[in-house]
């Protein structure tokens, strides 16, 4: 192709959709490999092997595992997520009111984040050197060291034990008002902002860091232009890709921070939904909700470079 940027996007699809067959393909045979038998563990320590084996062939449990997977990858083109073995219902229809939950969540907390966490890696590379930008530093590096499920067993400590100001346990059923969307959102976007707002500070403040050490910006300088001109007419336009990309990669890990953050505050997300099924082992709820959390994270990832692609000045 003649153009240089629509090859670059096709490229960056195209692997995007590669990457998801080949997740596809580990996702469902890392789930056939989880311990314990699905058909016992239906039926019970109790249940006969006749009736044991009747239930491993009505869920074709007994077939090879790659025409299964085959079954399944078409299933899933055509919309069909399959039947849960424990609630036997359509596994779609489970998924619908958690996958809303768990994106008004994400919703929520990027709505947080973003400002907070650009507004602070900005100022922090505007001023680098300074005692505000070792501060951040600090912090920054302090929040990251510390895993997501310290982070929120201090936030219930403190604000449900302690403070006695917010509830431990998520309940997004029981919204009926903002005070009460407060109450319940409160506990877990807390804690995921703070793991999420980390990293995508300090990938701020070096992408802008990098982009204010280009010689057009010293050229600037030198004529005379103020620093926060500098900043926002010509070191950020071109520091947008990489900017684009720490916002990406950090929202990318709500889709798996959200898993330990929903079970310690018991917030009905389709990642709760997702560790329940473990436990009974209802392998196409498992493949299907973890297939959602990889689509998510490709979408936002292949979004980020294809932004970073068309807001490239050399490529347009």
């Amino acid at each position: 192709m003649n153009n240089p940027v629509l090859s670059l996007v096709l490229g960056r699809l195209l692997i995007a959709v590669v990457t998801l067959l080949i997740v596809s393909f580990a996702v469902f045979f890392a789930t056939t490999l989880l311990p314990g038998d699905t058909a016992t563990i239906l039926l019970g320590q109790a249940a006969t092997p006749e009736a044991v084996a009747g239930l491993r062939n009505a869920m074709h449990l007994d077939e090879p595992a790659l025409f299964r997977f085959l079954r399944w990858i078409v299933g899933l083109l055509h919309g069909d997520l399959g039947t849960s073995y424990a609630n036997e219902m359509p596994v779609a229809k489970l998924i619908a009111g958690r996958f809303i939950n768990t994106m008004k969540l994400a919703g929520v907390t990027a709505l947080f984040s973003v400002p907070i966490a650009l507004s602070l890696g900005i100022t922090a590379a505007m001023l680098r050197g300074s005692l505000y930008d070792r501060i951040v530093t600090i912090l920054t590096i302090g929040v990251i060291s510390v895993p997501e499920f310290m982070v929120a067993t201090s936030a219930v400590l403190i604000f449900a034990v302690y403070l006695k100001w917010l509830p431990a346990l998520s309940f997004a059923n029981e919204i009926h008002s903002l005070s009460d969307m407060l109450r319940v959102y409160a506990m877990p976007v807390i804690t995921l902002t703070f793991v999420v707002s980390a990293q995508m500070i300090r990938m701020t403040r070096a992408a802008v860091i990098e982009t204010l050490n280009t010689p057009y910006v010293e050229m600037a300088l030198l004529k005379g232009a103020s620093r926060p001109r500098i900043v926002f007419r010509h070191a950020l336009p071109n520091a947008l890709g990489p900017i684009v990309n720490a916002v990406a990669l950090s929202l990318s890990y709500l889709l798996g921070g959200v898993i330990i953050v929903e079970t310690i505050f018991n917030y009905p997300g389709i990642a709760k939904l997702m560790v329940d099924a473990v436990a009974t082992r209802d392998l196409p709820l498992i493949q299907s909700c973890a297939m959602i959390f990889c689509l998510g994270y490709l979408i936002l990832i292949t979004a980020a470079d294809i932004i970073a692609i068309l807001s490239n000045p050399r490529l347009r």
